[in-house]
């Protein structure tokens, strides 16, 4: 994926502009401030759980997609729960592991999940 380095913002945060097959949005990125920009292999991290209702709901597509909206990040993918009280979001090439609030969302169906852009960060790895 592409990442453009953002200015610092107030809190001092790096942040960076990824662009996915599936859309783009702002997110923290935790790799080195000279690797910021660039096209990497990335491993995206969310600092949340599925709370449905709050802050996962039923897609109205059933396609992937990495978008942002009111300051925040929204994910939509398929989603799958494990028996450990986990969840898999699978967004087109990305899969994201999630907590599971109470109630737990429908399994195998297709969600958007939205999130404050400063609970998503990007790690760059080497494959």
């Amino acid at each position: 994926m592409r990442t453009e380095f953002l200015p610092l913002d107030p809190s001092g945060l790096s942040r960076v502009r990824v662009h996915t097959p599936v859309g783009s949005t702002v997110a923290v990125w935790r790799g080195g401030l000279n690797n910021a920009v660039g096209w990497h292999h990335i491993e995206w991290t969310v600092d949340g759980d599925i709370l449905w209702g709050r802050n996962t709901r039923s897609a109205t597509l059933a396609e992937p997609e990495v978008r942002e909206e009111a300051g925040q990040v929204v994910l939509r993918g398929l989603l799958q729960l494990s028996e450990d009280g986990a969840a898999v979001l699978q967004v087109g090439d990305s899969q994201l592991l999630f907590d599971v609030g109470s109630p737990p969302p429908p399994d195998n169906t297709w969600v958007e999940i939205s999130v404050e852009a400063d609970q998503v960060e990007l790690y760059p790895y080497a494959p």
